[in-house]
């Protein structure tokens, strides 16, 4: 039903709106370097199918970002139960985030992120085939001297059913782990560092 709607849009008048359908799943990092590589416009903005943008979000990040001459900003969001009614758990955002702030707050929700690819570049962007790949693309372009600018209005909810997440939370820590160790090549103790202060931030943000 879903790519039936999306049909019905893509059919219209100006056909803005493309699908593209893959043979296989090939995982969220090539699926979304496949939508960047055909992509023309000049932002990119990400929102996964579990998600929901507010109506104005988009047209609010456009006129933050040229208020703040950026090329990458976030903004906050809310928790929403499996139904995407938000449960009023907000987790805010700080006005700027550099690399070595990063690494130890994975603040940068991937649905509310935008990018201005003119100043950015696109192969920045490109997201790397591993667990997490959108924190790593976000740490690579700040690695990369980019500031990500955080507006701090929720508009975006993040879709999350009520179940156990000890297992999501022992893969979570494994995948920022190998981050550290595989992508960014932080030392040990450095590595050790930043995932207790991620932990206790991860914690805080969730419950």
């Amino acid at each position: 039903p879903s790519i039936g709607r999306i049909e019905e849009y893509r059919c219209g008048e100006g056909q803005r709106i493309f699908l593209i359908c893959k043979d296989r799943n090939e995982g969220a990092a090539k699926a979304r370097n496949t939508g960047l590589g055909l992509a023309k416009g000049r932002y990119i903005a990400f929102l996964d199918a579990d998600d929901v943008w507010s109506l104005d979000k988009l047209a609010k990040q456009l006129s933050f970002m040229k208020e703040k001459r950026a090329g990458f900003a976030f903004s906050a969001y809310e928790f929403g139960d499996e139904n995407a009614v938000r449960t009023g758990k907000v987790v805010h955002v700080p006005p700027v985030l550099t690399y070595f702030k990063a690494l130890s707050r994975t603040v940068i929700f991937t649905t509310t992120v935008l990018l201005d690819t003119d100043k950015t570049g696109r192969e920045l962007i490109q997201m790397p085939n591993v667990k997490s790949e959108d924190t790593a693309t976000w740490w690579k372009l700040l690695r990369n001297g980019f500031t990500a600018y955080g507006l701090d209005e929720v508009l975006a909810v993040y879709r999350r059913p009520v179940k156990s997440l000890s297992s999501n939370k022992l893969e979570a820590i494994r995948r920022i782990w190998n981050l550290y160790r595989r992508e960014e090549k932080l030392p040990f103790l450095y590595s050790c560092y930043n995932l207790f202060f991620w932990a206790v931030r991860a914690s805080l943000r969730r419950l």
